[in-house]
């Protein structure tokens, strides 16, 4: 229950537990909806809960876990809040010949920096590991080139 064919899985709220058994157990109440005050989650395919980053960042501030009867979120404090990361595409206006840092500034973990290059501009390096997946990048890229990519161990 992945979605359609060629569509992205739906991106659910940090610490929702693993996507079968989220669909499962989540009785499509809203109240995780209701709850977040960054108003970024919205009934998504099915009726259950996603993210769109579009709105805005996830600030980690656990309502949606503190309002849900269902057992659809995992204990925040022993695992990580999402199952993604970010990833820069081409569409990086940086590799157009442009100077944008925006994505950087927008990331309060500094998973983004751009190294000085001699003759040229910096284009943007992720360090994934410091990525915490908050999509507070995503929104304000002018070209549209970060995207949430599923992580892979």
């Amino acid at each position: 229950m992945m979605g359609r064919i060629g569509k992205a899985p739906a991106i659910r709220p940090p610490w929702a537990i693993e996507e079968a058994k989220f669909v499962e157990v989540c009785s499509r109440c809203d109240k995780c909806i209701t709850a977040c005050p960054e108003g970024i989650l919205a009934r998504a395919d099915g009726g259950f809960p996603a993210i769109s980053f579009a709105q805005g960042e996830c600030t980690f501030c656990e309502k949606c876990v503190e309002v849900c009867l269902d057992s659809a979120f995992v204990t925040v404090k022993n695992s990580p809040p999402f199952s993604h990361k970010v990833k820069i595409d081409s569409a990086c206006i940086v590799f157009k010949g442009v100077v944008c840092m925006t994505c950087r500034d927008q990331c309060e973990p500094r998973a983004i920096r751009f190294t000085p290059v001699i003759g040229g501009l910096s284009p943007p390096i992720l360090d994934s590991n410091l990525c915490n997946g908050c999509g507070a990048c995503i929104a304000p890229c002018p070209s549209q080139a970060i995207n949430v990519t599923q992580k892979t161990s």
